[in-house]
């Protein structure tokens, strides 16, 4: 059964959760698609605790959506559970009513995860620097700016999705991904900051 699972797609997955409520499915598709939504979730709140809070709430809400039959199964189930764990952290900024903030001390780096194990260790510190430069400028970026960046490099959606996921047009949100730009280099130039 454990093969069989692994080569379903996220469809039959489900299907096979919700008909046979096999244990087994899900936590296949758990697996598949949790580092990305993890990483989405720690990238909005800078937090790990609070990520990981959101990640299990967003898991949470899945299951019940699942159960209650009210998943569309049109969408790409990871876009579906991104939009998911988007509103989450929209729902606990709205909750506490404050902006996400930068910790330079956290444990967790989300750029370790990029990291090649074929390379040496000198690259893999100039990596891991200029990752966080780019993180750093990121966070620095206008919330809606660094939303569309978060969506479209981190979280890998396209233009259509992020515009769907933040309720703008398509042309906005390409609208915000270029300022993103412009604005990342215009700090990289002003701060005069190394990005190799």
């Amino acid at each position: 059964m454990q093969q069989q699972v692994k080569s379903m797609n996220d469809r039959e997955l489900i299907s096979c959760y919700l008909r046979k409520g096999e244990e087994r499915a899900f936590e296949e598709l758990l697996s598949r698609h949790k580092n990305k939504i993890y990483t989405s979730i720690y990238l909005f709140v800078k937090d790990q605790s609070l990520a990981e809070d959101i990640f299990q709430d967003t898991f949470i809400k899945i299951i019940d959506t699942l159960r209650l039959g009210k998943y569309n199964e049109e969408g790409k189930f990871l876009q579906w559970a991104l939009r998911i764990s988007y509103n989450m952290c929209v729902d606990h900024f709205r909750r506490v009513k404050r902006k996400p903030t930068v910790s330079p001390t956290e444990e967790f780096d989300i750029f370790d995860v990029l990291s090649s194990s074929e390379m040496n260790a000198e690259s893999r510190i100039m990596k891991s620097q200029t990752h966080q430069k780019v993180r750093q400028l990121v966070d620095m970026l206008p919330a809606e700016q660094r939303e569309v960046v978060i969506l479209r490099h981190y979280a890998e959606l396209s233009f259509k999705e992020i515009a769907t996921l933040t309720k703008v047009s398509i042309n906005t949100a390409l609208g915000r991904m270029r300022y993103a730009l412009i604005n990342i280099r215009k700090m990289v130039e002003e701060k005069e900051i190394s990005l190799q």
